[in-house]
């Protein structure tokens, strides 16, 4: 039987995941086993926090990631997308997985927006042929709480998304893809998304 390793490194909402992936259809898997992770179909990297943090407490799994991704499709998920880059300016200079080029960087202060930014709010389809997004109209809405936001260049960019500043709301390089956004939470959208995720296992 298929299995997705959810990576457990002590940031995130694991539960919520899981079950969004079990309602699309995945047998999944809450670990931070090496083993575990090492023999996964599919891995799921999600994240709620700091990069440094999360960056931090990934530890000896980083290499292990990095590695296994080249083999199997990986999916991270807000905090988890934005360790896919190369680097972060969150509470300084920090060092990403570097699976995605590119950096984040928080948004702007500009009077009338709050940060984070918190809610719904719409995706514009930058490739739609792409097997993630398969099944997507053009300005689907999806759910998003979030202060730092990844930049990156157009062909990494699967699809964008206007607060403050457009940026881009879901990427992928090779098999690592990650939505900045909370699929999870984000209805019958996000649903669709992880089921994509998973026939591309």
């Amino acid at each position: 039987m298929m299995q997705i390793a959810i990576i457990d490194y002590g940031l995130g909402n694991l539960r919520s995941v899981m079950k969004g992936l079990e309602k699309a259809g995945a047998h999944a898997a809450i670990t931070c086993d090496a083993h575990e992770i090492a023999a996964a179909d599919g891995l799921v990297l999600p994240g709620v926090g700091a990069f440094h943090e999360g960056m931090d407490q990934l530890g000896p799994l980083k290499d292990l990631i990095i590695e296994s991704t080249r083999d199997v499709p990986l999916l991270g998920i807000c905090l988890g997308m934005q360790m896919l880059m190369e680097t972060s300016e969150e509470h300084g200079i920090h060092q990403g997985l570097g699976l995605v080029p590119g950096r984040v960087t928080r948004f702007p202060r500009v009077y009338g927006f709050k940060v984070p930014h918190m809610g719904w709010n719409s995706l514009a389809i930058e490739q739609p042929d792409n097997p993630l997004l398969s099944g997507l109209g053009p300005a689907e809405y999806v759910y998003f709480v979030h202060s730092y936001y990844a930049d990156t260049l157009p062909e990494y960019t699967l699809t964008s998304t206007r607060y403050i500043c457009p940026f881009a709301s879901a990427v992928q390089n090779g098999n690592a893809y990650g939505v900045q956004f909370h699929p999870e939470k984000s209805g019958a959208v996000g649903l669709r998304m992880l089921e994509n995720f998973i026939g591309m296992i």
